[in-house]
């Protein structure tokens, strides 16, 4: 599995940070975007708005839904913005919006800005245990609005139960997001079992497919009521009718799209999508439970990550105490690709890591932290 994909000197964990690339990305790349550019006799964009097609089909088939739901977007923030601006129950005064104190700031930054001045933000303490069901249900009333949920906590390892979460909200007549930035390519997700109504994601950490390439999904039950205010001539039913005085939305989630698309990230995106379907989530997540399975039967005293599987995310968090430091810069010094937030260290073990690399770790955490 290494020689698959393009790997740095030494173990690289930092999958939740970005996925490293296919051995064949390149190539794809130059087949999909170049050669079309460089080679072809018409100006390429037949060619270009089918790598669109081929990433929304790669997301229908790793969510299990239609990929007329799917919308590309530059990123996560752009498209909760968009969002919020276009859907009628979040565009009026007053609304309420359910979220965690542990969601990555930039979403809260979007809430801040994005909603009328008048809505109101309610947070889940952040000492709260946002892998508990009840914890949720106790903080969802009927009074929120929307409930924004990320499917993993990236600083604390754990993994919401986002198909309770959903189920509730539905039943309290709340709607739902779901952020899949840090669980898409490593935790499965069944759109049309979770059944959600809105979910945003990125194609650079665990999918392996470079920045850029985000994207929005819309239930069929929500998206005839939003009408997105920043458009542009993609989010047209008919991009190429050219009449300045009409304009009528996409019937599709590209009704979010807006003007001239970029191509390049979708095409690496695209690719990478593709191989990993045909390799199959589940089994990403079995190796990945295999090699997190190692590092707790040596290492279960300095893991604050959740102890059970399925409130785990794919990322265990290790702390040192005060050995800390010296636990970070052993590894920066042995080429073992680990970060470190708040509450430890970070190590996301991915298909490219193996026992040899879990191996190396263990290596210099028991000479650091002492067997």
């Amino acid at each position: 599995m290494k020689d698959t994909f393009a790997l740095p000197q030494g173990p690289y964990l930092l999958s939740h940070s970005v996925g490293r690339p296919l051995t064949t990305a390149q190539h794809a790349f130059n087949e999909a975007f170049f050669a079309p550019w460089q080679q072809g006799q018409q100006e390429p964009w037949s060619q270009w708005l089918q790598v669109i097609e081929q990433f929304t089909q790669a997301l229908a088939r790793l969510f299990n839904s239609p990929a007329g739901q799917f919308c590309p977007q530059v990123n996560l923030s752009s498209a909760l913005t968009k969002l919020l601006m276009a859907h009628p129950r979040l565009t009026r005064g007053g609304c309420k919006v359910l979220l965690s104190e542990q969601d990555f700031p930039s979403m809260g930054f979007v809430l801040q800005k994005a909603l009328p001045e008048d809505c109101q933000l309610r947070f889940i303490p952040a000492h709260e245990d946002v892998s508990d069901a009840q914890v949720w249900q106790h903080y969802l009333d009927t009074e929120v609005d929307l409930v924004f949920v990320s499917q993993v906590y990236s600083n604390s390892g754990q993994q919401a139960p986002v198909a309770h979460i959903c189920e509730y909200a539905k039943k309290r007549g709340v709607l739902s997001l779901i952020d899949v930035a840090q669980g898409a390519g490593v935790i499965p997700l069944d759109l049309t079992a979770v059944a959600p109504d809105f979910m945003i994601g990125s194609s650079v950490k665990w999918l392996c497919g470079g920045p850029g390439a985000a994207y929005l999904w819309v239930s069929e039950q929500q998206l005839a009521h939003c009408q997105p205010k920043d458009v542009g001539w993609f989010s047209h039913s008919n991009p190429f009718e050219f009449d300045i005085h009409h304009f009528d939305y996409h019937p599709s989630a590209l009704r979010f799209w807006g003007g001239t698309p970029n191509i390049a990230p979708y095409v690496l995106a695209a690719h990478s999508i593709s191989w990993f379907n045909e390799y199959g989530i589940d089994k990403v997540r079995n190796h990945n439970l295999a090699m997190q399975q190692l590092l707790w039967s040596h290492l279960q005293q300095w893991i604050v990550s959740p102890k059970e599987p399925e409130k785990r995310s794919g990322t265990l968090i290790v702390h040192g105490g005060r050995h800390q430091q010296a636990l970070l810069a052993e590894l920066n010094k042995a080429c073992i690709s680990v970060d470190e937030r708040r509450l430890g260290i970070r190590i996301s073990p991915h298909i490219y890591n193996d026992e040899q690399d879990i191996a190396a770790l263990l290596s210099v955490t028991n000479r650091v932290l002492g067997d």
